[in-house]
Formats: C-alpha cells, sequence, structure tokens
C-alpha cells in the first residue's frame, strides 16, 4: 500500500479506526474523516504513533449534512491529487427519528447519502488514479429486509431504529451494485461487505438487552477491519467489482438486494436528494 492514499470515514472509533491502523501499517497515506475535531486528532495521533506513519491526515465533516460533504470533497481535492482506495465506514443508529439541519432523516442522511455523494464527488479523481476501490461497509442486517419501502425511507411512517438501520444497509448495497454497473471498464471497482457482529459505538443507542448482548457476544473492531483491509489491500480482489463479502470471502446478499429496477428507483431519488448525479455512464 506504500504510495496509495486511502480515506475512511467515521475512524475515530470502531471499525473504522481499526481498518485506518490497519491500512497505515501497511505503509498506505490514511486520511481519516471525523465528525469530532478532539475525537479525530486523538485517534490520529494514536494512529500515528502505533504505525510509525508521519502521513496520517484528519479531515473534519458531519456526515449527515450535505453542505458538509462538499466542503469535504473540495478539502480533499485542495490537499490530494490522488484516492486510490476510498472506505465508506461512518454510521449511526438513533433511538428516535430525528431531522438534519437540511431536513433529512438523519440516519438515511449518514448511513446511504453520505456514501452515495461523497462517492460521486470524489469520483473523478478515482477515475485519474485507477486502478482505484471503493468499499462500502454494509452488514448482514439487510437480510431482515424483504423490500425497500420507498414511502417509508425516512421513518415518515414508523421509527424504531432497528428496522431503518436494516434498510439503510439493503440501500447500501443497492448503491454498490448500481454503481458497479456504472463502473464496468473504467478501472475503478466498488464493493460492499458485512464486518461481522463486531463491538462498537454504534451500538450503544441500542435498548438495553440488545446492548448487553452485543457487549457479551461481539467481536473487537480489529477483527471487524479484516474484511475492509482485504478488499483495499489484497490482489486476490484486483479488477473484481459489485460483489458482497463476508469473512474475507465473497457471498451472496438477499435476493432482493439484487433487484435492478429497485436499484435504480433508489439512484434516482437519491440523485435528485444530493443534486449529485454528476455525468456517469448509464445515469440519466
Amino acid at each position: 500500500m506504500n504510495g496509495k492514499v486511502c480515506i475512511v470515514t467515521g475512524s475515530n472509533t470502531g471499525i473504522g479506526k481499526a481498518t485506518a491502523l490497519a491500512l497505515a501499517q501497511k505503509g498506505a497515506t490514511v486520511v481519516m474523516v471525523c465528525r469530532s475535531r478532539g475525537r479525530g486528532e486523538a485517534a490520529r495521533t494514536e494512529i500515528a504513533q502505533q504505525s510509525g506513519r508521519g502521513d496520517v491526515d484528519l479531515l473534519v465533516a458531519d456526515l449527515s449534512l450535505q453542505s458538509e460533504i462538499r466542503r469535504l470533497a473540495g478539502e480533499f481535492r485542495a490537499k490530494y491529487d490522488r484516492l486510490d482506495v476510498l472506505i465508506n465506514n461512518a454510521a449511526v443508529v438513533l433511538p428516535k427519528r430525528t431531522l438534519t439541519a437540511e431536513g433529512v432523516e438523519t440516519m438515511f442522511a449518514v448511513n446511504h447519502l453520505a456514501y452515495f455523494l461523497l462517492t460521486l464527488l470524489l469520483l473523478d479523481v478515482l477515475k485519474a488514479s485507477r486502478p482505484s476501490r471503493i468499499i462500502n461497509v454494509g452488514s448482514n442486517a439487510h437480510r431482515f429486509i424483504k423490500r425497500l419501502d420507498f414511502d417509508n425511507l425516512q421513518g415518515e411512517k414508523g421509527f424504531n431504529s432497528l428496522r431503518p438501520y436494516a434498510m439503510n444497509k439493503l440501500e447500501n448495497l443497492y448503491f454498490t451494485y448500481a454503481l458497479s454497473r456504472r463502473l464496468e471498464g473504467t478501472g475503478v471497482t466498488v464493493n460492499a461487505l458485512h464486518p461481522g457482529v463486531i463491538h462498537t459505538e454504534l451500538n450503544r443507542s441500542l435498548p438495553a438487552p440488545i446492548v448487553w448482548f452485543f457487549n457479551k457476544f461481539t467481536k473487537p473492531p480489529s477483527e471487524g477491519a479484516s474484511t475492509p483491509l482485504y478488499l483495499a489491500s489484497s490482489p486476490e480482489v484486483d479488477g473484481v467489482s459489485g460483489k458482497y463479502f463476508d469473512e474475507c470471502r465473497e457471498k451472496s446478499s438477499t435476493p432482493v438486494s439484487y433487484d435492478v429496477e429497485a436499484a435504480e428507483k433508489l439512484w434516482q431519488l437519491s440523485a435528485k436528494l444530493t443534486s449529485a448525479d454528476l455525468a456517469i455512464p448509464g445515469a440519466t
């Protein structure tokens, strides 16, 4: 990974932090994206010390806000002329429905639209750096959703945090597969993954019995980083795109996740909500 530039969102804690550390230890220039400057700086210092790297960078942005994502993309472009790996990892689980300052349901904004918008804003840099890789951290939680409810994407008709999160993870797969179709032949690959059942701060807003389960039976973040690291660095996945991985192996996601019509409908809706369809082959 020497000479490669990698972005990891949500990298001040959990899987993101463990992934950023592992990439730095492999010699990559790691650009951490964190919401809090204080927590981000603390994590950046720790990663730099543990990896022995002086080129661990930090960019601060609230990924629930599209204005912040656009600023983030601009700041990255001002500092770097290449991007070899983009890892969309940041996620949030909230106990009740809230809206961002831009009027979007917060979980939908962070867990799906941020993946969509940040990737599209940096896509030309990824193309210029080809072969390059986009990695979307999903979850087997998508298996709980039988279909994407387009009438309740933002919890307008009911919200209990677990179902919206599962829907977001299905949305990550729709985005991954739709983007892969559009990027065919460009030298840019995109894949999604299940990191495992990992003990992270993402679980802190869940009901107490579920938090107890996660505390007792989940794996540490270092194990959750194994598949993102594999997809970011392994020559075994050179040219592999539009796939779903679990424990560093390609797996099938649920049948509903391969629904092209639903994926395209979500793409068009996401493009409208973000004003960011851009000039991608196959996009309308």
